[in-house]
């Protein structure tokens, strides 16, 4: 389609690009040229865009129209590829605690409960919530009392999985859970307790898996009907094989988007998940599931997958943490391999404490797993409220940071006003420069990695099997090209050195999690799903830094909209800054936590 050929942009080196707040660098708004699909209009789309000389068609013109050829395809540039976001190790720059390289997942975990503070008096009572979650401390103690037992906390829950999976909230947290395991498991670790001999602080505690991860004894779906009968599980995932170690009570495998491949959370196979907070609302994607779970008290923690905000969006929109680590830092065996270089394991949890003490032991040492050579030892900050930092740099870009609905940009203006006055952390304005582009060359990869992984597969499959938004996004996917995807792997590059350059003034970049709060499940969804690239847009506008260069990211809660939607606020950090978030994600929850609002749907597991 020559005679079509958009006129690409031609780039300037990275060292002529002017990164300073007086920057003349253009900040381009998404420019989403696609109506929301659903209903009949998926149908047909998917049968459009499936046939071989309308579809080529089509696809070309929505490219085109979506600034895809114009700002990578025809693109020209001079940085050469970067195909993998692997980062050396470096000196963060702050003095925190150093875990030895040996560590089993149970140490890890002991050594992060030094971290913590010494009673849980002190993290919540000193700010009097209105509302707070129950923790992987208050299970512990729990347990360690005999007020409860793993086995009583295993019973309520199934109870509670059940009564929510139907009308009228129908939640739809689940795609698998086996009663009987989870009873088995908890029989196990209350015999443990009992002998005064648990394994760790997380012996007992309710634990969510994302469908994308391994998990005995339960198939791995992906979301979908039919990539379980072509792919087995046979062993837990690496992340899971840590958390069993620990003695944590596996519950089962989360609902999330048909392959990763949307950001609502809505699935027609196994139902939308819905938002605790409202359930007429999305939960987000594609770890919906994961996120609904903690925030409606099921679970303290859930593991996701996060390859284009999977974990931090959810996490923003149903009000809980959500934490990205650094490409490589967690291993990635026994995860579908649906995105190679923008997936990694993130962790879901109500508290930052508990995403501590889950990211101590998914990152402890397992015999049979190779180490990556670049891979610094872990750190772990002290979270303890007399202990924050006082010297941090946030970097932030005015325009991109107010790319946002009005509620969101003043709650998120607010926060930043009450660290700066509480801690004295400065603000520096930058310019990060096409952020556009960068998220259209992230959507390309993905896309590509998704269809490549999944090509053998679906050339076997009757795609009726597939709901039709992901028969859509898996036609766009299909077109892109390996010209296409080099050229994005060269914007990659060019990115990599802009957030070196940015990191070189501060510490780490804040910005908004999500340009929108939750929005409304339509009824035309739920049997075809849906494509709505304007929310989508919305969705992932601050997360793609986090996938597409390997980042490590937080989403903290620090707000409401005035339909009560969470807001969270997001820090995204240089190469292996974990322990940095971490402390910094503490501080902003110390903040806000005396506002934190009970959801519409929460069970009390522990009264």
């Amino acid at each position: 389609m020559g005679i079509f050929r958009s006129k690409g942009v031609v780039y300037k080196p990275v060292d002529e690009v002017d990164l300073s707040a007086t920057s003349d660098e253009v900040y381009l708004r998404a420019n989403v040229k696609a109506p929301r699909i659903a209903g009949l209009l998926a149908k047909l789309s998917a049968w459009l865009l499936e046939s071989r000389i309308i579809g080529t068609i089509l696809q070309y013109f929505l490219k085109r129209e979506n600034l895809i050829h114009k700002l990578v395809s025809f693109a020209d540039l001079e940085e050469p590829p970067l195909y993998v976001p692997i980062h050396p190790s470096q000196d963060t720059g702050e003095q925190f605690t150093c875990i030895e390289s040996d560590l089993s997942p149970s140490g890890q975990v002991q050594e992060a409960l030094e971290c913590l503070p010494s009673s849980l008096e002190n993290i919540s009572h000193d700010a009097k919530p209105s509302f707070r979650r129950w923790t992987i401390l208050d299970y512990s103690k729990a347990y360690r009392s005999g007020v409860l037992t793993p086995t009583m906390v295993a019973e309520r829950f199934i109870a509670a999985v059940d009564k929510y999976a139907n009308p009228p909230c129908s939640m739809s947290f689940f795609i698998n859970y086996d009663p009987k395991d989870i009873l088995q498991q908890a029989t196990e670790s209350t015999n443990r307790h009992k002998r005064g001999e648990p394994i760790s602080v997380l012996d007992g505690v309710p634990i969510a898996i994302k469908d994308e991860i391994d998990c005995k004894p339960y198939p791995t779906t992906g979301g979908t009907k039919w990539l379980h009968k072509l792919r087995s599980c046979t062993d837990d995932a690496c992340c899971v094989k840590c958390l069993r170690l620990c003695g944590a009570l596996l519950v089962g495998k989360t609902n999330m988007h048909e392959l990763g491949s949307g950001t609502s959370g809505i699935n027609p196979h196994y139902g939308a998940t819905r938002n605790p907070y409202d359930i007429s609302r999305v939960a987000g994607g594609s770890s919906s599931g994961s996120a609904a779970v903690v925030c409606a008290g099921l679970c303290p923690v859930s593991l996701g997958v996060d390859g284009g905000g999977s974990v931090r969006m959810p996490a923003a929109l149903c009000g809980v943490v959500g934490f990205k680590p650094t490409f490589g830092r967690v291993p990635h065996s026994g995860v579908l391999p649906l995105n190679w270089t923008v997936g990694m394991v993130g962790i879901l949890a109500g508290t930052v404490e508990d995403a501590l003490i889950t990211y101590a032991a998914i990152t402890g040492q397992l015999p049979s797993e190779m180490t990556m050579p670049t891979k610094p030892k872990v750190t772990l900050p002290v979270l303890k409220p007399n202990n924050v930092t006082n010297n941090i740099k946030l970097a932030k870009y005015g325009e991109w940071f107010n790319d946002c609905s009005d509620d969101i940009k003043l709650c998120c203006s607010e926060a930043l006003d009450k660290l700066q006055e509480h801690y004295g952390w400065e603000t520096v304005e930058v310019t990060i420069p096409e952020i556009e582009v960068m998220r259209l060359a992230h959507y390309l990869t993905i896309g590509s990695e998704c269809s490549a992984a999944l090509d053998c597969d679906l050339q076997k499959l009757n795609m009726e099997e597939l709901a039709c938004d992901t028969r859509v996004a898996l036609s766009i996917y299909g077109s892109f090209n390996g010209k296409e995807y080099i050229k994005a792997q060269r914007i990659r590059n060019r990115q990599v050195q802009f957030h070196k350059k940015i990191f070189s003034k501060a510490d780490l970049i804040v910005t908004p999690t999500t340009g929108v709060t939750a929005y409304t499940i339509k009824d035309d969804s739920l049997k075809t799903g849906e494509l709505d690239y304007i929310n989508g847009a919305a969705l992932v506008r601050f997360q793609i830094a986090g996938n597409f260069l390997g980042l490590p990211a937080v989403t903290v809660p620090v707000g409401y909209d005035k339909a009560g939607l969470p807001i969270g606020l997001q820090f995204i950090g240089k190469p292996w800054s974990e322990a940095t978030l971490l402390h910094v994600a503490f501080a902003v929850q110390a903040l806000c936590i005396s506002d934190y609002r009970k959801p519409q749907v929460f069970h009390d597991m522990l009264n």
